[in-house]
């Protein structure tokens, strides 16, 4: 996909994708753990780039996540319908409310809580990874690590296959200057209990590998 931006995490995320890449001119860039710095480096990124005349078409959030148990299974691998910033909101005696149900204003380009993935960007990665699980993935600032948060998540997000730290920033970066954005996420461990000799990096990282010719 020319002129494509894949944002990861860390620089393990991002040599496993070139790894598996066919397009050169695909641009990986390892921008660090969190909403936040996600889309601040995503923002600096595609500005840099239309300043310097040679602007990015689209942006896919990309890496290792979570993945829900009975949704989708350790090593698999995910493609987001929509990111939602899972814990972005309010806790009240009834229960979470997300930003979109607090009553403000929302902000100039986007501002709710879920951005949803370009349709033509999913339906292209959908085709070169038939086999993927498909579905929203979910943004958290904290790893889900308790059965019984792990419960109040997946009740409050029926439909969500998998969880990660950076899609929603990624996401809103890219909504701010109209570009399509999608994402990709590899399965290392459940959700739930954190146990991180269960954990299957390894697995999640040859799966990224794996998916990466879908990118170019």
């Amino acid at each position: 996909m020319s002129g494509l931006l894949v944002v990861t995490a860390v620089p393990a995320e991002a040599e496993a994708i070139r790894a598996g890449l066919i397009d050169p001119t695909v641009t990986v860039l390892p921008a660090g753990v969190g909403p936040a710095v996600a889309a601040a480096a995503t923002a600096r990124a595609l500005a840099l780039a239309e300043a310097a005349g040679q602007p990015y078409r689209a942006v896919v959030s990309a890496g290792v996540g979570g993945g829900f148990v009975g949704r989708v299974p350790v090593g698999g691998t995910v493609l987001g319908t929509a990111s939602i910033a899972a814990d972005l909101g309010a806790e009240t005696p009834e229960g979470f409310l997300p930003i979109d149900e607090l009553g403000m204003p929302p902000a100039l380009l986007g501002g709710g809580s879920t951005v949803p993935a370009d349709r033509e960007l999913l339906a292209a990665l959908r085709a070169a990874l038939p086999d993927a699980t498909v579905g929203p993935i979910l943004t958290v600032n904290t790893v889900t690590g308790t059965a019984s948060s792990t419960e109040l998540l997946a009740r409050r997000h029926p439909e969500a296959v998998a969880e990660a730290m950076e899609g929603y920033g990624v996401a809103m970066a890219a909504a701010q200057t109209g570009l399509p954005f999608g994402e990709l996420r590899t399965i290392s461990n459940p959700v739930g209990p954190r146990d991180r000799a269960a954990w299957r990096m390894r697995e999640a990282l040859a799966a990224l590998t794996e998916a990466a010719p879908a990118l170019s």
